[in-house]
């Protein structure tokens, strides 16, 4: 059975459709308006091996939290609607990565329930016209919206570029092997049975 959604989000301040195939190769088509953002998307996509369409056009003469916030909102609602009942899926992941002189650990649990544990500091409000704070914006709203548990934290670093990076990488990557099905795993993986 396909894995794939798409969603669609209208509102006063953003206009978003969101498709993706978590059994994909790692390949997208990204447009928010938002150089930077942009790129961690396309960091997400391809190292989580996701096949993500992300087309948002926001009130970035505002300024670029909406639109954000709620692409972060719609990826989300995108993957839970992907995940179905969860059946056969490894659930937990755990990776580490570096970028140059950065290191991030994100840990995941395709759990149902939306939590985010949150601890990288950045020393710099803006990369480009992207401001830093946005970061965990956005991780917030897809880990409430697909109901994943996830930490991220930063283990080393000072390139704010770099952080960032690193942290959508370990994000992706954790999330690659969470999403993955196993053929050991029988069902939906809790013992009560449903996430």
């Amino acid at each position: 059975m396909a894995r794939t959604a798409e969603v669609q989000r209208k509102t006063a301040e953003t206009e978003i459709t969101v498709k993706v195939d978590l059994d994909g190769s790692g390949e997208g088509a990204i447009s928010t308006g938002i150089g930077f953002f942009d790129h961690m998307l396309q960091q997400l996509v391809k190292h989580s091996l996701l096949n993500l369409d992300i087309q948002a056009k926001g009130d970035l003469e505002v300024d670029a939290h909406h639109t954000v916030e709620d692409v972060g909102i719609c990826v989300g609602s995108a993957i839970k609607q992907a995940l179905g009942k969860k059946e056969g899926i490894r659930r937990f992941a755990s990776k580490t990565v570096p970028m140059d002189e950065a290191l991030v650990l994100t840990s995941i649990d395709l759990s149902g329930r939306g939590s985010l544990g949150f601890d990288l500091p950045i020393d710099q409000e803006m990369i480009g016209e992207f401001p830093t704070v946005l970061v965990e914006e956005f991780f917030k709203s897809l880990i409430m919206n697909a109901g994943i548990t996830a930490h991220i934290r930063k283990l080393a670093g000072e390139n704010p570029h770099h952080i960032v990076e690193a942290a959508f990488k370990s994000f992706a990557q954790s999330f690659q092997e969470a999403v993955s099905i196993s053929e050991r795993v029988k069902g939906t993986p809790s013992t009560k049975g449903t996430l």
